[in-house]
């Protein structure tokens, strides 16, 4: 390939194309392509709808991904990682010298991303990595409700529920503002260990967040129907008064 080639991850942030930060355009509009991911070629993601708003289309290639795969480190996912990851080499071959890769959020969380850099990095080895940080689904709902994620010395939990609801019962049962990505279609039992660790009344949840549909509403307003797979639920953590949870030794 010779010189330089340059991978970039971007964040453009849980879905509202005025949430993508002024370094992400720019370093998107400077690549010589922006891949997106989708779950089909004929089909538009939700990346894809946010880049479109700040980059021109023929500079956008969709790469096939199996987002919505729930079956672990399956063969089909495998094999889109390394599907996507030649189609960046050949874009290095063909001779771009920077390709970027749009991921929805944040690139180094929860993000397709870190397979993609990977795979290319075995393929390509000089390949250059990096990541421009987005706004993430959890910012975005906290602001959208009102929701605190951390104050003073409180510790502030992220999980998958994908990742088991007896995982984010434990989290519930601490002292922390609790933050659960994947929940749509675990919402009854969700539901169910709020109410019984005391967390239902304050809790919140967003789906479809930036996009027509969305939701942004107290979760015991749910009555168990199920939500889009990428709902994000807050659960602050329980707070006594101003100030209560600073330390003796906060000098801010």
């Amino acid at each position: 390939m010779g010189g330089s080639t340059r991978l970039v991850g971007v964040g453009v942030g849980p879905g509202d194309p005025e949430l993508v930060t002024v370094k992400a355009v720019r370093r998107m509009r400077e690549a010589d392509v922006v891949l997106v991911p989708v779950l089909a070629l004929d089909e538009p993601g939700r990346a894809e709808a946010t880049v479109r708003e700040h980059v021109p289309e023929r500079a956008i290639e969709r790469v096939v991904f199996a987002l919505n795969d729930r079956g672990g480190r399956s063969e089909r996912r495998t094999r889109a990682w390394d599907e996507a990851a030649r189609t960046v080499v050949r874009h290095f071959e063909r001779g771009a010298r920077g390709v970027a890769f749009a991921t929805i959020g944040d690139p180094n969380i929860y993000s397709t991303f870190s397979y993609l850099a990977r795979t290319v990095r075995a393929m390509a080895p000089d390949t250059d990595v990096e990541t421009v940080a987005g706004v993430t689904a959890m910012q975005d709902l906290a602001s959208r409700s009102g929701s605190v994620l951390a104050e003073g010395t409180e510790p502030l939990t992220l999980l998958p529920v994908t990742a088991g609801v007896e995982r984010l019962r434990s989290a519930l049962e601490s002292d922390a503002t609790v933050v659960a990505y994947k929940f749509g279609r675990f919402t009854p039992d969700v539901v169910s260990v709020l109410r019984e660790t005391g967390r239902l009344d304050e809790a919140v949840y967003g789906a479809r967040l930036g996009l027509d549909g969305e939701e942004v509403e107290p979760v015991a307003k749910l009555d168990g129907e199920a939500l889009p797979y990428l709902s994000t639920l807050v659960a602050p953590a329980h707070r006594t008064g101003r100030g209560g949870k600073l330390s003796s030794s906060e000098e801010w």
